[in-house]
Parts: C-alpha cells; structure tokens; sequence
C-alpha cells in the first residue's frame, strides 16, 4: 500500500483553481474491498459551487473555441502522455477506488489515453462537407460549431474512460466543460483533472464538481448557460435528465442500461463460448452496461456449456482487486451488494436454478467489503425478471434454444439494446444474427463487452436516445452543422428558382 496515495481532502477544480465547497462539506471515499481503507475526503458541492464552475466554464468559451483546433489538440496530445507516464498509479488508485482488478483499471486508464490520441489527431480533421452548387460561381460547405459549455454526468464503473470519451470529443469541438463524477469515484476524475492541471489547459476550460445527483446533477441539467448534457447511468436517471432537458431544449446524450446476449450455437466452440461467457458476465463483477448477463445455448449443446461454465465460475478468486490472484473484486458499494442478493432471491422464486455461486461473501478477507460469488442460473425463461431486468452484478442467466431465429428473438426480447454476441463456426448463422439483432454493438465469437474507442458506443431503445459516444460519432454530440454559402458571382442568384434558365 505504500505506493498508495496518503488520505487527504480533495476538493473541486474550477477556474483552473483547487477550491472546497462554497458550504464546507464533505463526504468520505473508502475501498469496496476494505472499508479501514480510507482514502480521503471530496467536497460535498451544492448549486453555488455547479453554478460557479458553469460561469468559469461560459467565461472560458470564447477563448477555448477561438483556439484553433490543433492547438486544442495539443493539449490533449500532453494529457495522453501524462495518463500514459502515470497509469500503473492511476490504475492502483482506481481498483482501490472502484474494486475491478488491477488489470481492468489498466484498461480503463489505456481507454483515456487512446481517447486521448485519437480525439487529438480530430484536430487536424473535425471533417465538413463540400459539395457543388446548383449555380454558377457559387461555393458549397458545411462546419461543425462548438455548442458552449458541457456539463458531464458520469459513472463509477469506469470512472475515468467514460469521463475521457465525453471530454476529450467535447473539448476537441471547442467546447468548455463541467463534469460531476460518481461520488463512489470522484477520485479517478480529480486525477483526470490534475492530468490536464500539468498539461497547462488553459483555466475555466476543465472544471470538477464533486457532490450528489440531486445537489450538483440536477442544477447542471437546468442551467441556463450549459448547453449539452451527456449522461451515462440508469434509464431511471435517464429520463429524468432527458424531462429536466426539455424546456430549454438543451441537447442531451444518454447512454443508459443493458441486458446483453451470448447466443452460442450447436456449431460454436464451445470451449472459447465459456472463456468468453467468462469475462462477459464477471469482468468488474459484472458492473457494466455490456455485461453478459443472458446467455442462450443451443439445446444440442445447452448441458455440456452449462455444466463448463459452472466449474469455470466456481474456480474464479474473488478478492481484492490490487491481488495479483484476484480474478474478481468486489462490488462497488453495500447498495450494489443488496440489489444482486435481492436478484438472486427473485431467481430463486422464479424457479431457476443456481448451479454456480449464489451468495453474499462476509467471512474471513470479505469481511470488510462488499463481495458476492460468481453466480450462474440455468434453467431460465425469457420472461423470467433475472433475463429480463438490469442486475449489474455478478450474475448471468442462461437460457436454452431450439435455432437461430429462437435465439435472435430472445436476443432482441428486453427493453435494451445495447450490445449482443453469437459463438458460432456458421458465416450464415454470423451475418444473419449481425443484420437481426438490434443492438447498437455487436460480437461474433467474443463476448459482449471489449469495445474500441475508435468505433462509435452506444444502444438501441431504452438503452439511449439514439447518439453515440466514443469514435467520431462521439464529436457530433458536441457540435453542431453550418451549412455555408459562398457567391461569388458578382449577381443575385436564387437556388431553385434561377437554375432553370442554366
């Protein structure tokens, strides 16, 4: 632990300035998988504080989108390098923040470093349109503006890649921004901010409110002079934004929850279909929107895939994620711990049964964090509410079938739509379910989660409302369309009406 950050307080950056709440209070941050572990205080932040980060960041607009874009891009070029110098520490911080094993933080962080890069080299890009015009000695094109000042709502599950997809897209654009963080990980985005702290970003353009939803969150979604909100969360919480959003018509990003598919077929390997059931279901002990949290088999191969992921399953360490022997690290918080015993109850009296795990971890090393076995269910019907509800834990639900169609028709059988995956030596049975299944993301023999930045991230239905993060779709949410014409005729020339005589 000695290369471990000392508790300290934290407090909020804004206007370039580390600052505690405007009311002086604070809230505590310790490790899910030892509560004795207590790594520091954050400020408990109010309207007062949103509202001066907000003014910091309108203050700063001006200048941060008159910067020409491959100078913003420079900035993010440094921060990547930062992230890139610093990620075994970021890391460390992070799975003792979070719980994921240490080789999951490294992800997260390498996510923002790539995000990083790649939304720097949009510097030199941020493609328009040209096209011809209609008349004559006339010029046709189209820019993308930067919307004003960003305000960020993020998750714990990935505390500093999701803040670095919608950051990064949003200050390539020209955008200023303010992000309030999970208050279980206010942590990885303070590192995130110290980051661009050393990169010399210039001040207001990068600010962090730390606090609670309805203390920091809501005041952002009603402020008048933020101009975008990107959330990613619950579909509860979704919605809420997406009403508190309307009267002013503010533009809104939501990515929101999954329940994601593995559909293995009689011709998959079915070896490869348990690895990759594997890490799908309890990678970050299943805390994540693209967890696989329903698989269905193929009744030819159902009890063999059932009986291998099992004894795979009950073989997982489960432990602190900083162990090099930990395969599994706690959930995030006791709340998380109840919601997935409650869902396994629910199994239980659905009539699944568990063939793997099941239980609550309180003994011993579990003692003093919030752990839960690897769990399996077999015997699921669609309708069951473990297949159909979002658990976000560790627990997958495996269903059987008869065919392909039947499988596909499960698959898109939730109110999500998030991302989904077939095992399969078939290339028909492969493109036939890419073309019918709708999810926003999807897989052939991989599981549903590992998704790369350079491609567009995000769901279909209730997982979304229809934009994407991540790729270069993830600049369209912070940017809007000018179309511009250019005469240089010397005459007035009128489109539609005048190209008839050409």
């Amino acid at each position: 632990m000695s290369n471990l950050r000392a508790p300290r307080d934290y407090h909020n950056f804004i206007d370039g300035q580390w600052v505690p709440s405007s009311g002086g209070k604070t809230f505590e941050n310790r490790n899910p998988a030892n509560n004795d572990d207590f790594i520091g205080t954050f400020a408990e932040s109010n309207a007062d504080d949103l509202n001066a980060a907000v003014d910091a960041a309108d203050r700063a607009f001006q200048g941060w989108r008159l910067t020409p874009a491959p100078k913003r891009a420079e900035y993010l070029y440094r921060v990547g390098d930062i992230l890139k110098r610093d990620k075994e520490k970021i890391a460390r911080e992070m799975t003792r923040e979070m719980g994921k094993v240490l080789q999951e933080t490294r992800g997260d962080v390498q996510e923002a470093i790539d995000m990083a890069f790649l939304m720097a080299g949009e510097g030199r890009r941020l493609h328009g349109v040209t096209t011809p015009s209609e008349l004559p000695n006339k010029f046709n094109m189209a820019v993308r503006m930067p919307l004003g000042v960003a305000g960020l709502i993020t998750p714990w599950n990935f505390p500093i890649a999701i803040p670095a997809w919608k950051g990064m897209a949003a200050l390539i654009c020209g955008n200023t921004v303010v992000i309030k963080p999970a208050s279980l990980t206010p942590l990885s985005v303070i590192m995130l901010a110290e980051a661009f702290e050393e990169a010399g970003l210039p001040k207001g353009v990068w600010n962090v409110v730390t606090g609670g939803g309805q203390e920091v969150g809501e005041p952002m979604t009603k402020h008048d002079k933020v101009s975008v909100i990107s959330f990613t969360g619950s579909t509860n919480v979704g919605r809420d934004i997406a009403i508190a959003c309307a009267p002013s018509f503010k533009h809104v990003h939501l990515e929101m929850g999954g329940k994601n598919i593995i559909m293995v077929m009689d011709d998959a390997d079915v070896d490869l279909a348990v690895d990759g059931a594997l890490w799908g279901a309890f990678g970050t002990a299943g805390q994540r929107c693209t967890a696989a949290s329903r698989i269905v088999a193929h009744r030819k191969i159902y009890e063999q895939f059932v009986e291998k992921l099992a004894g795979r399953a009950k073989k997982l360490r489960v432990g602190d994620g900083l162990s090099d022997s930990t395969d599994m690290g706690p959930n995030v918080s006791a709340g998380q711990i109840k919601t997935v015993a409650k869902y396994v109850q629910i199994g239980k009296d659905e009539g699944a049964q568990v063939v793997a795990g099941g239980n609550t971890l309180t003994d011993g090393n579990f003692a003093k964090g919030f752990f839960h076995e690897p769990t399996v269910f077999a015997g699921v019907k669609p309708d069951m509410r473990i297949a159909q509800e979002e658990i976000f834990g560790p627990v997958t639900a495996v269903m059987q079938c008869d065919s392909l169609e039947e499988a596909i028709a499960i698959g898109n059988g939730v109110k999500y739509g998030l991302s989904s995956s077939i095992y399969t030596n078939n290339i028909n049975n492969a493109f036939a379910a890419m073309r019918d299944m709708y999810t926003g993301i999807f897989y052939v023999n991989a599981p549903t989660i590992g998704a790369e930045v350079h491609l567009p991230f995000g769901g279909t239905k209730q997982t979304g409302n229809g934009h994407r993060e991540a790729g270069i779709a993830g600049i369209d949410v912070f940017s809007e369309w000018k179309s511009i014409y250019v005469d240089y005729s010397g005459a007035l020339q009128r489109a539609q009406i005048d190209t008839e005589e050409i």
